[in-house]
C-alpha cells in the first residue's frame, strides 16, 4: 500500500500579526509549523505504516525552508518526502496549488492520498477536494477514522454537524482528515538524527505533468488584496425590563435601523 500526505508548512496563527498599514501578514519572526490537520492526516498514514506496513510519502509545495517540516515528517517515520519548489508556482491560490500537487501525483505510485481538511493560514478547505477532482478520483472530507476492508476497500467515518457518516470507498481515492481526530506522535532522537541523513527530493516544474499557464499567478482565478483584523464591537446595551417593554425596546431598536 503506497500512501501520499500533503501537508502544509504554515505561520502558527496564535501569534499572527497584521500591518496596520499595508494590510499584509507579518511573518517576521513568527514561527512557522507543520498545519494540524495536515499532521492528522500524517498519523492516520502512519498507523496504516504500523499495521500493513504502507510506504508513506509526504510531498509539501512552499519555498526551500518549507524543508523543515518534511524533515519533521521523516523523524515521525516517513519514508520519502517531496518538496515542490520553483518559482513558476509563486502566487498560486488553491486552484493552481491543487493543480500542481495533482501534476505531481501523476507521476508517483500511490494507492491512496490524505490530505489535511484545510489549513490554518487560509481555512478554505479547497486544495483536498478540488486535487481529488483534478485527478478524477472519489473524495471524503471530513474524516475522523479509516480502516482496511481488504486490499482495495477502505471504510471510513465521516463527520458531519449532527453525525458520523460510515463509508465504504474502493480504489484509490483522496481522503482530507480532521486533526482533532489524531494524536500526532512524537519523533524520536533516533528518527530525528536521521532524517537529516536523509534526502528531501526537491521537484521544479520539469519533474511533474502540467500546463505551465495553470500554475502560480497565471492560473490562479482568485488574489488576496488585502487581510484585516476582524474589529472589535462597541459594547451593548444592557436593559433591565419586563417582557413587554422588551419588545417594545426590540422593535423600536429594529425601526430604528431601517429593518422593519
Amino acid at each position: 500500500m503506497n500512501i501520499v500526505v500533503c501537508i502544509k508548512q504554515v505561520p502558527d496563527t496564535t501569534e499572527i500579526k497584521i500591518d496596520p498599514v499595508k494590510g499584509t501578514l507579518i511573518r517576521e519572526g513568527v514561527p512557522s509549523i507543520m498545519n494540524p490537520d495536515d499532521k492528522g492526516g500524517l498519523e492516520m498514514a502512519l498507523r496504516f505504516k504500523d499495521q500493513f506496513g504502507a510506504k508513506v510519502t509526504v510531498i509539501s509545495m512552499g519555498p526551500p525552508q518549507a524543508d523543515l517540516i518534511l524533515r519533521e515528517a521523516l523523524a515521525m517515520g516517513v519514508d520519502r518526502a517531496i518538496l515542490l519548489s520553483d518559482r513558476k508556482f509563486a502566487g498560486a491560490d488553491t486552484l493552481a496549488t491543487s493543480y500542481a500537487l495533482s501534476g505531481a501525483m501523476r507521476t508517483l505510485d500511490y494507492d491512496l492520498i490524505i490530505a489535511g481538511r484545510q489549513a490554518i493560514d487560509g481555512d478554505t478547505a479547497q486544495v483536498g477536494p478540488e486535487m481529488a477532482e483534478h485527478l478524477e478520483l472519489p473524495q471524503i472530507s471530513y474524516v475522523i477514522d479509516a480502516q482496511k476492508k481488504d486490499d482495495n476497500t477502505l471504510i471510513v467515518k465521516k463527520e458531519n454537524e449532527d453525525c458520523v457518516q460510515t463509508l465504504e470507498v474502493e480504489g484509490k481515492c483522496v481522503l482530507t482528515v480532521l486533526a482533532s481526530a489524531f494524536k500526532p506522535r512524537y519523533m524520536s532522537v533516533s528518527g530525528i538524527v536521521e532524517a537529516y541523513d536523509k534526502e528531501v527530493e526537491v521537484w521544479g516544474v520539469d519533474k511533474i505533468d502540467v500546463d505551465e499557464q495553470k500554475l502560480g499567478l497565471a492560473g490562479s482565478p482568485t488574489k488576496v488584496f488585502q487581510s484585516f483584523p476582524k474589529k472589535m464591537k462597541a459594547p451593548g446595551e444592557l436593559h433591565e425590563v419586563s417582557e413587554e417593554e422588551a419588545v417594545e425596546l426590540i422593535v423600536t431598536k429594529l425601526k430604528e435601523k431601517h429593518l422593519i
